[in-house]
Parts: C-alpha cells; sequence; structure tokens
C-alpha cells in the first residue's frame, strides 16, 4: 500500500499536468458506468478550465511524482450550462452551490482514503467561498445494459457515509460518446447533495 499525497494545482501546476490528467481522466472513465470513449484535446481543454476559474480547485493525488487520482470543483455558476438549467428549473439557488465534477484515481490506489481526502478538499474550499450547498452528478445505467460490469460496487454507500442524498427530481443529461459507439448520446445525471 502506496501513501498519497495530496496537491492542490493551480495556474503554471495545472498547465504542467494536463497531459497526466487528460490521461487519467480518459483511462478511469473507461470504466463502468461511464464506458466513455475519451478523447485527449478535449480532455485538456476540459482540465485546463480548472486553471482558468479562478474560484475553481483540482485537488492532485500523487504516488511520488505521478498523478494517480484527481478530483475538480467548481462553483455552479462556472461549470456546464445543461446542469444550471436543471438545477434552476429544481427551484435552487445556482449562487448557493459548489459543484464537485469529479474523482478519477487509478483502481489499484482504491479504499486508502483518496475518496475522502477529495470530498473533504472540496467541501473546505467550497465553504470559504460561502456555499451553503455541495452537489455532484452520476450517470444512471440500465441494469439491463449489455457492458454493464458484474463487479462493479457502487459508491452510494461512501457517498451517504459523506453526508449525500440523491436530489428527489433533480436528474440533468450529458452527452459523451461511449466505447464502441460512433456518436455522442444523451445520458441521464443524478444529482446528489449535501448541506455545508
Amino acid at each position: 500500500m502506496t501513501a498519497l499525497r495530496y496537491q492542490v494545482l493551480r495556474g503554471d501546476a495545472v498547465d504542467a499536468a494536463l497531459d497526466a490528467l487528460a490521461a487519467l481522466r480518459i483511462e478511469v472513465f473507461r470504466e463502468w458506468p461511464y464506458l466513455y470513449d475519451g478523447d485527449p484535446d478535449y480532455e485538456r481543454r476540459y482540465m485546463a478550465s480548472y486553471r482558468d476559474s479562478r474560484d475553481a480547485i483540482l485537488v492532485a493525488a500523487l504516488d511520488g511524482g505521478r498523478i494517480v487520482g484527481a478530483a475538480t470543483g467548481t462553483p455552479m455558476e462556472d461549470h456546464a450550462d445543461e446542469f444550471g438549467a436543471a438545477i434552476r428549473a429544481h427551484g435552487m439557488e445556482i449562487g448557493d452551490i459548489f459543484y464537485c465534477a469529479e474523482s478519477v484515481l487509478l483502481p489499484q490506489y482504491r479504499g486508502q482514503g483518496a475518496g475522502h481526502a477529495f470530498f473533504g478538499a472540496r467541501e473546505e474550499h467550497a465553504r470559504a467561498l460561502g456555499r451553503k450547498t455541495s452537489l455532484f452528478c452520476a450517470v444512471v445505467r440500465p441494469q439491463a445494459h449489455p457492458a454493464r460490469d458484474p463487479a462493479y460496487r457502487p459508491l452510494d454507500t461512501f457517498w451517504r457515509k459523506r453526508g449525500y442524498r440523491p436530489v428527489d427530481g433533480l436528474m440533468a443529461e450529458y452527452s459523451w460518446r461511449d466505447l464502441g459507439e460512433i456518436e455522442e448520446t444523451s445520458k441521464p445525471m443524478q444529482f446528489w447533495g449535501k448541506s455545508l
């Protein structure tokens, strides 16, 4: 078991890590339930948005000098329009919300506390910004999906231990290309939230 070190990346440190962060997201999100057929150029641009957003946070998990995991978060108004529209329609105030965008970690480092470190750092950052609610969302796949991994363990129990609950009726749609597909398709995303 390797002891991980955690570091908040900003500015030039994000730039220097863009290739590693892009490769990490592509590798982890290929797994069930995302099945994401990632594009390195898109991923570099996406991760650079955390460099450019003044109040965003990017927490890297490092094994020595190698990035083996990362978690991101940003004020909700700086994230995807599709999500903001769903939140407004649900009657929530965008300016109160901090969005925990993603947590990715290579499989061999899981179960060692990185998830708690990632959420803890983002929630502390959100409180410092005066945000009242933390949200994230997770893809919803059909039980009968042909690519379902029978060994997959949902993270619901972990998320509940962190104080998160599904927000009834708060769903959004987000599109990406699944492995083996030619075109992007829209996927339902369930929001989870907690009060800070």
